[in-house]
Order: structure tokens, then sequence, then C-alpha cells
């Protein structure tokens, strides 16, 4: 008996210093969790302070080619030229455009313009370490491969492989634009093939080694195929706006007065 009691007194002292860590350990894992969100805050403003002085690095590299793209993608997109400078300059792809400037360069430069998930401006940290976020417009370069595409294509194209100089950017870079807005890819392509391409090609006065220019059997053939294309798009736009939607029926009221297989061949 005396046994026993000792058994069940040194389990009781054993309860007892389990419940009494558990009691000072909730503190404990509430203070690191404290702790653990100051830290991501305090890492959240030395990557912004980062960030920041990078920013200022880039915007002490913008000459006039960069002050030439900037210019066309503001005209085109409708935003002011400060505020495509500081998308420009906050874009982890920055890099891109010195590539595009080089000899023998990246022979095009994407930019979508379009709603992305970000960070709402001055959003607090929220206890779980998560922040508000919500759709937004977003200017932002890209290879145009890794992103779904569902707005706005600002683009530059080379026309040479010479490095690309204040002199000559407006010369050797083109710009457009392609318009996706909602995802509607086959009516951007549509209306960016009838309204500019093709005007500007049967507009085109020197075809290279082509002297008649238009006269020409296989320009003309061509200008023909790309309207041929064109109509295609059309007709296949339409017929996926169009399309059949089917009507669900209750056929309860039909499957009900069926009694026997000569009330099936009449159905059918």
């Amino acid at each position: 008996t005396e046994s026993k009691h000792r058994r069940r007194g040194g389990d009781l002292k054993t309860r007892s210093t389990e419940l009494g860590s558990a009691v000072t350990a909730s503190p404990l894992t509430s203070t690191t969790a404290k702790k653990s969100i100051v830290l991501h805050s305090e890492t959240r403003k030395e990557l912004a302070k980062q960030a920041t002085v990078t920013k200022e690095e880039r915007r002490a590299q913008i000459d006039e080619r960069h002050k030439y793209l900037i210019s066309r993608l503001a005209d085109g997109i409708g935003l002011n030229e400060q505020q495509v400078e500081e998308a420009v300059i906050s874009d982890d792809k920055f890099q891109l455009i010195e590539q595009f400037f080089a000899p023998g360069g990246l022979k095009k430069l994407l930019f979508f313009y379009q709603d992305v998930l970000q960070q709402k401006s001055n959003a607090s940290l929220r206890p779980d370490g998560s922040t508000n976020t919500s759709l937004q417009k977003k200017l932002f370069i890209t290879m145009g491969s890794t992103e779904n595409f569902t707005g706005a294509c600002a683009f530059f194209l080379r026309t040479s492989d010479k490095v690309i100089t204040a002199s000559n950017v407006s010369q050797e870079v083109r710009f457009g634009i392609f318009d996706c807005t909602d995802g509607n890819i086959l009516q951007g392509l549509e209306f960016f093939l009838s309204q500019i391409v093709i005007p500007a090609l049967k507009s085109q006065q020197n075809w290279g080694a082509v002297k008649e220019g238009l006269k020409n059997s296989q320009i003309q053939d061509f200008l023909y195929l790309v309207d041929k294309f064109v109509g295609t798009l059309s007709s296949s736009r339409q017929n996926i706006e169009d399309k059949i939607q089917l009507t669900k029926v209750d056929i309860d009221t039909y499957v009900s007065n069926l009694q026997n297989p000569s009330d099936y061949m009449m159905a059918g």
C-alpha cells in the first residue's frame, strides 16, 4: 500500500510538472511568434531599403534610349512618363533593356500591362504574417512565356544587329501595341493585323530586292494570304462568340408516360 501511495504521489508530481511546463510554454510560444513577426517586418523594411537603392542606381543609368522607350510606352498605354519610368526601374528584369540595346542583342523587348495580384499600398502586416492583396494594373517587363497574357502587350523590335544608341534608337527600334483585354487574343490579333499591319504593308513603297513593289505577283499573293488569314481569324472569333447553347429540357413528363416497348418506339 505504501508503495502504491508512493507511485501515485510520483504520478501526481509528474503530471504537475507536465502541466507546469505546458502553462509556462504558452507565453514563450506567444513571445516567439511575436518575435517572428517583428523579424519579418524588419526583413521587409531592409528589403525595401535595398530596393530603393537599386531603383536610384537604375534611375541614374537612364539615358535618351530609355527615355525613347518610356515615351512610346506612355503614349501607347495611356500612363504618364513618370509612372512608366517608376515601373521600369522597379522591374526585376530591368537588365533585359540593356541586353536589347547591346550589339547583336535581344530581337524583342516585351511589356505586359494588365491586372496582377499585388500587395495593397501601405498595407500593414496581419497577425499571421500575411498582407492584404488585390488585383491592380501593372506594367512589367516579360519574356512572354512565363505569365498569362490577359491585357495589353507593348513590344519593341530591332531592325538590325547594330548597337542601339541615342542617335539611332528612333530608326532602329519599332514599337507596337497588341491589345488582348480580358484575354480576347483572337480579337486582339485580328485588330492588330487588319488595322495596323495590313494597311502598313499596302502602303509600303520599298520592298528591298523586289523592284516592282506592290506590282510584283509574289507580293500580291503574300498580301492576299494575309487578308485571307485575317478573314479566317474573324470567322473563328464569330463562331466562338455565337456558339450554340443547348437549353436544358425537363424530360420527366415524357418519360413518365412510357409504359411499354411500343411507347418507347413511338417516343424514338
